[in-house]
């Protein structure tokens, strides 16, 4: 299902759900418990975020009201002002665990779908033998947020690297000028969830690690530079104030 910037909205003041409910059940215990929200759509309507490790592989869960993944953007048929929808777990994660300078910024998992450009060029998502037209399937990314307020009063965008800039990148980065990486991690939507299984190379270190949950509505710039890509909405957040309170395997 598709729907542009103004159905999100209309939709949004419509939408039917139980304000203040808590959903717990045997799938979806610790980590972090969220009510629902009467004017959050229902595929963005956060209700569990969690992160679980069984020996060096790390399980990034996501739960929804209903329907994960159902809506994504509306295709412009341009990558200058087009649109980024995401499921994200923003961490405390030092983002040289996967391959970025020490403390770049905030290291965040993102599972993303954006119709009007692909970012995984090592990746044929869709097997249509094309690795350059499926960025509208849902995939993943480590991305490295820090506030930019180009992209609007306290609002995140994703680190631009600086013409003539040489940070430290991981093997799969993309080739866009922000700090970004396109490993081939298959995010597994099924019925109201989300899952992610991430190897790690140190998973001590995202066992001692925060995190969060935000699903969000990203945007490529108008005239396609710096900033490239900030955070423009924000559909739900976890914890309700962006504190990271999760704790791994809790």
């Amino acid at each position: 299902m598709k729907i542009s910037k103004l159905g999100l909205s209309i939709l949004a003041a419509s939408a039917v759900a139980s304000s203040g409910q808590v959903f717990a059940h045997s799938n979806h215990t610790g980590g972090i418990q969220s009510k629902t929200s009467s004017g959050t759509l229902a595929p963005f309507d956060i209700i569990h975020t969690k992160i679980s490790t069984k020996g060096n592989v790390a399980t990034f869960h996501m739960a929804v009201s209903e329907r994960a993944g159902d809506i994504k953007p509306t295709p412009t048929g341009k990558l200058a002002g087009s649109d980024v929808f995401s499921y994200v777990w923003p961490t405390t994660l030092n983002s040289s665990e996967v391959g970025f300078d020490d403390n770049a910024g905030i290291l965040a998992l993102a599972v993303t779908s954006h119709p009007d450009f692909d970012d995984t060029p090592l990746y044929d998502e869709n097997g249509d033998g094309d690795k350059a037209n499926d960025g509208d399937v849902w995939h993943s990314h480590w991305v490295v947020l820090e506030p930019n307020e180009q992209c609007g009063p306290g609002a995140l965008g994703v680190v631009n690297i600086p013409e003539g800039a040489t940070p430290k990148l991981p093997k799969t980065w993309p080739g866009l000028p922000i700090l970004i990486d396109s490993p081939d991690y298959k995010p597994n939507f099924k019925g109201n969830s989300v899952n992610v299984s991430v190897q790690f190379d140190n998973v001590e270190a995202l066992k001692l690690a925060k995190f969060d949950g935000v699903t969000s509505g990203l945007r490529v710039n108008a005239s396609a530079h710096s900033p490239l890509l900030c955070v423009v909405d924000v559909f739900d957040v976890a914890s309700g104030d962006l504190s990271l309170p999760g704790k791994v395997n809790q």
